[in-house]
């Protein structure tokens, strides 16, 4: 099951923006983001993908979700404009952004090149 992010729980598992000006990951593993919304046909298409790479990853990657109706300060942040947006957010360096559905082996060689993340 993937998690759905509030801004406290962003603060506390991804980014505490409000005590940190430098970007500083406060997880112990890489996660991948998905902003999407609901009436999203293209974050549909997304979900069962995600699904499937929380479980091949599981202990290694964490996925979360921001709903960029209701979490619309987050999303600001991250300068969503286009959904789903994907935010790849390695343990070590900046995050990178992608936008669009993207097929299953596109999100392995992201997970891979940018994350450091192998599957077994």
């Amino acid at each position: 099951m993937l998690e759905h992010l509030t801004k406290e729980t962003f603060k506390e598992k991804v980014f505490n923006f409000e005590a940190n000006k430098e970007w500083k990951f406060e997880g112990n593993v890489p996660c991948l983001i998905d902003f999407y919304a609901d009436w999203c046909q293209p974050c549909k298409m997304v979900a069962p993908i995600l699904e499937e790479l929380a479980k091949e990853y599981e202990g290694k990657l964490n996925i979360y979700k921001v709903d960029t109706e209701d979490q619309q300060e987050l999303s600001a942040m991250f300068g969503v404009r286009s959904i789903p947006s994907l935010l790849f957010v390695p343990k070590v360096g900046e995050p990178q952004m992608a936008m669009g559905a993207l097929p299953k082996d596109t999100f392995h060689k992201a997970i891979k090149d940018v994350l450091k993340v192998a599957v077994d």
